[in-house]
């Protein structure tokens, strides 16, 4: 199964040959290809003689280089014993294990003896190099019988490759490359400018805080962010920027307030700004699955435990002969930035525990510790329109990146009130003490039955302390704390919620009750009531509008000089048409007004 997690990333026809080769029906004449990761692959090559190729599907040189790797691989495994074994890295997928194996570009082979790095194969990727190099380190186990005829004399390598193969031999260590990309090398804190800002975060795996000197939580923050470019070192390039000395810089990037954390996952990879709280194990953690593997591979037994693990985790099942899901759901995860965590699988075990059938591409929500009953579940449809596939799958990952049921706190807030997707949150409000033994486990039970009768991933079922967040719930909803508790059903992007089920009483934690006022929110058949007054909605509107204003002025200057001069010649000729019958206007125009000379 970890097979097919690294196979799903290939070239469509490297992966058609992989496929062939390691398929379990396969016939007995296809060959067979091993594809390591880092959990068994020092327990792979730990005996024998490996050559192994570190490639990355996105390579262009890796994909014209596929022919020649296939026929190697058949040509090698038609031997009984040829003494060597081949198999592959994806780099896509195990970055830390490329890293970790000095490569330095793509297409690499190294070769492992017993365990130990020998050398790395270096020269034209040509068949007959390639070939003469293997047969130098095989170590077959058998003597072959000889043959009845006379075999010929074999072909000796050319002499070029035995000179350079002699001199990496002798200069070997020299060979241990540094990394193709040393993230962080230095564990300090990029400074970045207008001039280096750009180059900078288009290639991607960068952590940047927009801070301004005189702003008191930017100094507060100040040194954990030196603390986390220390952890992150050689992981994770963690920046700043100046927004004082860089205004404009700060201003084309959106900053708001200060300070703003944003991830930017390279030039295709988009950005994403991180709310979560500020800490240095939080943003460690944040880091950490950022810069983590895209996907992992999922065993049957493995299941109770990364769903125990995880409050939300995604699981895509595919056949072993489908694996274009694997690139659609990999180009549509970037938005994710590591969390959920995503997994894949082609257990017919984990297909039969869901009640999927075996030929079905498919992604499951898996929520709250419930490894039987997925929250969610997207069905791919076909290979072709990737495009439409990728924005429908987006959407589907954002909507459902959220716990069904959560304690809502400072370090989530901004996740679970304003997320992308816009979610409805049914907010219980309840003294400490009747949290954790009354109101959770009610509100777990009643997102459980919601998701069973309804499965809509756009509600969010959250408790939160009323004692601590006293003065933000009565600003905002009304809730005293001699009420308590209290149920409100809140569009935080709106600013607005409702109190009230169809039935005109206060919301109980009931199904009843609750289900009927979350369905009258959804539907807004039940009147919503405003979490700001009259005024302040009102400036907000006009600020909003201002915003666009000086957002369009800014994106289309000289169509705002054109529109400025069309309203002036326009207003011009009003005022013209306006006095163009006064007498006292052609009096003027003719010369013949009253004049001082």
């Amino acid at each position: 199964m970890k097979l097919s997690a690294a196979l799903a990333q290939l070239p469509y026809s490297l992966l058609v040959a992989s496929l062939t080769l390691t398929a379990i029906a396969a016939p007995v004449e296809s060959v067979g290809l091993d594809v390591l990761e880092p959990d068994n692959f020092e327990s792979t090559i730990a005996q024998g003689v490996w050559f192994i190729e570190h490639f990355s599907p996105y390579c262009p040189h890796c994909r014209d280089f596929m022919p020649t790797w296939e026929q190697l691989v058949a040509d090698t495994q038609k031997s009984a014993d040829p003494g060597i074994h081949l198999a592959q890295v994806n780099c896509a997928i195990n970055g830390d294990l490329c890293t970790k194996n000095g490569v330095t570009g793509y297409p690499q082979m190294n070769l492992y003896r017993n365990g130990v790095f020998q050398e790395m194969f270096s020269g034209a990727r040509d068949y007959d190099r390639l070939t003469a190099f293997i047969s130098t380190h095989a170590e077959p186990t058998t003597v072959a019988e000889p043959e009845p005829e006379p075999e010929p004399e074999p072909t000796s390598a050319p002499a070029a490759l035995v000179v350079e193969d002699r001199y990496i031999a002798e200069h070997r260590e020299s060979y241990r490359a540094a990394p193709a990309r040393d993230l962080n090398p230095s564990g300090t804190v990029l400074e970045l400018n207008e001039n280096t800002f750009r180059d900078v975060v288009d290639d991607g795996m960068i952590f940047v805080k927009f801070f301004a000197p005189w702003c008191g939580h930017c100094k507060k923050l100040a040194p954990v962010w030196r603390e986390l470019a220390v952890e992150m070192q050689h992981k994770l390039a963690i920046a700043e920027v100046n927004c004082d000395d860089h205004n404009a810089l700060c201003h084309a990037e959106g900053v708001t307030g200060f300070p703003m954390l944003v991830y930017y996952g390279g030039k295709d990879g988009g950005k994403t700004e991180y709310t979560s709280g500020r800490k240095l194990e939080q943003l460690k953690a944040f880091a950490e699955k950022i810069s983590g593997p895209p996907m992992r591979e999922m065993n049957f037994e493995d299941l109770h435990a990364r769903v125990e693990e995880h409050p939300v985790l995604y699981l895509l099942l595919h056949p072993p002969t489908s694996n274009w899901p694997i690139n659609h759901l990999l180009d549509a995860s970037h938005i994710l930035f590591g969390s959920p965590p995503i997994y894949t699988s082609t257990s017919s075990r984990l297909y039969s525990h869901f009640g999927i059938t075996p030929d079905a591409s498919i992604i499951l929500a898996l929520k709250d510790g419930d490894d039987a009953a997925p929250a969610a579940v997207y069905q791919f449809t076909t290979q072709a329109n990737a495009d439409h596939e990728k924005e429908s799958l987006t959407s589907w990952l954002l909507r459902n990146r959220l716990p069904l049921s959560l304690a809502l706190s400072s370090d989530n807030f901004q996740d679970v009130m304003n997320a992308p997707h816009k979610p409805l949150v049914v907010l219980a409000a309840a003294a400490p003490s009747a949290l954790q033994a009354d109101i959770a486990p009610e509100m777990r039970e009643l997102a459980r039955q919601w998701r069973d009768a309804r499965g809509s991933a756009a509600v969010v079922f959250a408790w939160m302390d009323a004692e601590r967040w006293a003065s933000w719930l009565k600003g905002m909803y009304g809730i005293k704390p001699d009420a308590l508790p209290r149920v409100v059903i809140a569009d935080h992007s709106g600013l607005v919620y409702w109190d009230t089920d169809h039935f005109g009483e206060k919301i109980q934690l009931s199904s009843s009750s609750l289900f009927s006022a979350i369905n009258g929110a959804l539907s807004r058949t039940i009147k919503p009531k405003h979490s700001e007054n009259f005024v302040e909605r009102m400036a907000r509107y006009l600020n909003g509008r201002l915003m666009a204003t000086e957002k369009y002025v800014s994106a289309h200057p000289w169509s705002t000089v054109c529109f400025v001069l069309l309203f002036v010649a326009v207003f011009a000729w009003a005022l013209l048409r306006l006095f163009a019958d006064s007498p006292e206007f052609r009096e003027v125009a003719r010369g013949k007004g009253d004049r001082l000379d």
